[in-house]
């Protein structure tokens, strides 16, 4: 089984994850991973923090010689920051601690933190509720992009929307918009529609607010036969439903033209299934998002995530002192006021390494060639039926 455990603390010494169950052999680019972090911390809309931290990961553990061992991957990202904070985030008993942060923010993660696990101060929630975790969460992705790209199944995502400006996008190849895409400030295929994304913007931050939207990940090359219909919780829209959900400030995902498609009679809204001898199955629509009974059906894995605004504003909103119980302003902390195509990557990540789970659980092996030898085999029988 590929999984991975994450700790650490947004402004802590550092973030690390332990990748259990990664076949042996696979080559490993760390200036990949890099890449994708850095990524991660661009685009218009995130604060300071981005300005201090120069993102790069560590492998400890599991590569030699470049390659995967079949042993655990033990990854570190380091905190720059935390130098700062040594008088606030110190693991030894603090001598000169800053005051208790005891004002919640709504729509934050401290007031019920506080709560389910008795901290008298709130400093202890923000430090792990914040997106500073996805970091670490992007690394992992990035590695599984690496066992993916033997099987050449790519991932890319774009933002749809920011506020209230939004577009919608038709062309079926997205994939030849990637150059667009990375160069864009809010990896938007639509320049016209990123101006008004980035006023829009500007003018939530000039009054002191912040914005959300969404975001669309295409996978492309992905088999059919991922995920399965016997059991709930094995399938594949299901469990990339409950990956994406897992990402900060994700109040809804959608698999295909799961909102906008509900609208429409089953007639227009079902993939009519074609066959020809060189494409096999197929379909010219994909309104089902590449999964159907959640299992894979071959075409592009469409997920979408919607994000809600950031819950720190240099306005803040009003909540109440969890020591004295009287009106207060929420507590300000250092954020960004759009943070949607940062969460975009992540969800890259995060879909990546679903995927590549369902893959090693399908086609096993120890090693990259058994497990390559495996879905050669399966695919060879996909061809005959």
């Amino acid at each position: 089984m590929l999984r991975y455990l994450c700790a650490g603390e947004s402004h802590g010494k550092g973030l690390v994850a332990i990748v259990e169950g990664m076949p042996s052999n696979i080559p490993i680019d760390i200036n990949r991973i890099n890449e994708d972090l850095k990524k991660r911390q661009q685009g218009y809309g995130r604060g300071n923090r981005m300005k201090i931290e120069k993102d790069k990961v560590e492998i400890i553990t599991g590569v030699r010689d470049g390659k995967t061992l079949g042993t655990p991957l033990t990854i570190v990202i380091k905190n720059i920051d935390y130098k700062n904070w040594t008088n606030v985030m110190g693991i030894e008993k603090l001598e000169n601690q800053q005051k208790k942060i005891l004002e919640p923010r709504p729509g934050h993660g401290d007031l019920v933190g506080a709560l389910k696990y008795n901290h008298k101060d709130i400093r202890n929630v923000i430090e792990r509720t914040s997106a500073r975790e996805t970091a670490i969460r992007t690394a992992v992705g990035s590695i599984a992009k690496q066992l993916l790209s033997k099987f050449n199944i790519q991932i890319i995502s774009h933002v749809l929307s920011i506020g209230e400006v939004k577009y919608k996008f038709t062309d079926k190849d997205i994939f030849k918009f990637k150059n667009l895409i990375e160069e864009s400030c809010l990896r938007c295929i639509d320049t016209n529609v990123e101006k008004e994304m980035i006023d829009e913007i500007n003018e939530a931050k000039r009054k002191g607010d912040s914005l959300g939207g969404s975001f669309e990940v295409i996978v492309k090359g992905v088999p059919v036969g991922l995920g399965s219909y016997s059991h709930f919780d094995r399938k594949l829209d299901g469990t990339l439903a409950q990956g994406i959900m897992s990402l900060q400030g994700i109040k809804a995902v959608e698999i295909g033209e799961g909102i906008d498609g509900i609208t429409n009679p089953g007639s227009k809204f079902h993939d009519e299934i074609q066959y020809s001898i060189e494409k096999g199955y197929y379909r010219n629509t994909n309104m089902a998002g590449g999964i159907e009974a959640g299992v894979s059906n071959g075409e592009n894995i469409i997920i979408k995530g919607h994000m809600k605004p950031i819950p720190t504003l240099t306005q803040p909103l009003k909540t109440v002192n969890m020591f004295t119980k009287e009106e207060k302003e929420a507590v300000v902390e250092r954020s960004d006021n759009c943070a949607v195509p940062s969460a975009s990557i992540v969800a890259e990540g995060i879909c990546a390494f679903i995927i590549a789970k369902e893959m090693v659980d399908k086609f096993g092996g120890d090693s990259i060639e058994e497990m390559m030898l495996n879905y050669k085999s399966y695919m060879n029988y996909l061809r005959e039926r």
